[in-house]
């Protein structure tokens, strides 16, 4: 198949001024069939919720986001769904053939390379461990995608993520919450959505399992109904960290000591970019005891290493804190904790610093509280806000 030709059968998504003025405002116009551009990725999840939507009577269009190029010989791993290449293209193409709802394609690669690649590698050189998909979640899918939606006359943005937006009935705040589905759920990607974007967000799939949404595609006939999972970071191809930030970041792949954490040289290493905090393997260090990374200090071009007790943190101090509600909490509140994606979930005590900081007390001490991650504050399934990891407690 030539996917060259097929992908240019997708016409541009057109490009709209978008002043900032003119957003959305916090509620739906309640039209008699309300627009939505569905953001497909050319995978089953977004599909479906396409699918959905226009089963529920809604004015779908489907756009698919341009936010990198392919490699010279194309998406390497055939299983890439989100990455935004000619399969990915021809993919949701097709989906929308099927469901008969215009299609359109959306050149996000400059906003994208600018605002998330650039970012994720800045991160990477100051020994950090940054999570790109919170800050295109708020930055490109729920930012920009949605402000020209908007600016051409639709209602919302829907996704593939599985999570749920919900009205307060008392309040009338948007409340977002854990996807039903406990495996899948994508609720800490979008923590850092606010009023304006949960008003006019749907995520279709977020009240079904994953299982349900594969026999949904399958029952209609959908022709990525039996697509495999998409690969962890889009914009990296086979999931090769290394390869992608030596290409991007070569100056942070100096040769430098690993230390013990008296400060005495165990080993050395390649360049900080390939480790993270709690990571055991691809140190080269020999000991009588397995050792992991503790921290990575940029400034000195040094990795610590040490016994796995000593990745427990009891607590930790996180910057760029946002809340779903819009307002702040006055004073600490309890809340369950994510450190990272797949961490179960902590009971902590929340003490708002400052206008955007948080400082967040385990009850029970934490493995590998990596900075640059996101921490997320949840009361039951709901999402109360979260921030940027920015220091440990030992």
């Amino acid at each position: 198949m030539d996917h060259d030709n097929q992908a240019k059968q997708a016409p541009l998504f057109p490009p709209v001024p978008f002043d900032g003025a003119s957003f959305c405002g916090i509620l739906f116009r309640m039209s008699a069939k309300r627009r939505v551009v569905v953001a497909m990725s050319g995978g089953v999840d977004s599909s479906v919720a396409a699918a959905l939507l226009k089963r529920a009577g809604y004015d779908v269009t489907g756009v698919t986001m341009r936010l990198v190029d392919p490699p010279e010989e194309g998406c390497r791993s055939q299983g890439v769904r989100n990455c935004p290449g000619r399969r990915a293209v021809e993919d949701a193409r097709r989906v929308a053939l099927s469901l008969k709802i215009p299609h359109y394609v959306a050149d996000m690669r400059a906003p994208f390379e600018k605002l998330v690649v650039a970012d994720f590698c800045r991160e990477y050189g100051r020994g950090r461990t940054p999570n790109p998909c919170v800050l295109c979640n708020r930055l490109i899918k729920f930012g920009l995608l949605l402000r020209k939606a908007c600016a051409m006359g639709a209602d919302a943005v829907a996704t593939g993520h599985y999570a749920r937006v919900s009205r307060d009935a008392r309040s009338g705040l948007f409340r977002l919450r854990k996807g039903r589905d406990a495996v899948k759920d994508q609720s800490y990607f979008l923590h850092a959505l606010g009023q304006e974007e949960l008003s006019r967000t749907l995520f279709p799939v977020g009240g079904r399992t994953k299982a349900d949404v594969r026999r949904m595609a399958k029952l209609l006939g959908l022709p990525v109904a039996y697509g495999t999972e998409s690969q962890e970071i889009c914009f990296i191809p086979d999931d090769d960290y290394a390869g992608f930030l030596h290409g991007r970041i070569p100056e942070v792949f100096r040769p430098g000591p690993i230390v013990d954490t008296a400060g005495r040289v165990i080993g050395r290493h390649d360049g900080i970019a390939c480790f993270t905090v709690g990571q055991r393997r691809g140190m080269g260090v020999a000991a009588t005891r397995p050792l992991y990374v503790l921290s990575v200090d940029a400034a000195e071009n040094t990795v610590v290493a040490g016994p796995e007790e000593a990745l427990r943190s009891t607590g930790l101090y996180a910057t760029g804190v946002s809340y779903v509600s819009g307002r702040g909490p006055e004073g600490p509140f309890k809340a369950r904790v994510k450190i990272r994606y797949r961490h179960k979930e902590a009971d902590a005590i929340v003490t708002p610093e400052g206008a955007m900081g948080a400082r967040i007390l385990f009850s029970v001490s934490q493995r590998a509280v990596a900075r640059g991650q996101s921490v997320v504050f949840y009361r039951r399934s709901t999402v109360l806000g979260g921030g940027i990891i920015e220091s440990a407690t030992p």
